[in-house]
């Protein structure tokens, strides 16, 4: 029967098991507009960031 040579480590393991964790990453609703945005990011559609007006946005 096969053994290991050496201990696999606490960090070594636990970054093996995250692969199969990892979903993606998922969108939120822009407050403003109701528009799909990507996290930590200035809205496409209305130029909003956390309630506030960032940049304009020509229509």
């Amino acid at each position: 029967m096969a053994v290991p040579r050496c201990k696999k480590s606490k960090s070594k393991k636990r970054h093996r098991k995250a692969a199969g964790r990892y979903e993606g990453i998922e969108s939120g609703v822009c407050p403003v507009c109701n528009e799909p945005v990507l996290p930590h990011r200035v809205c496409k559609s209305c130029g909003n960031y956390k309630d506030k007006q960032v940049i304009t946005v020509e229509e």
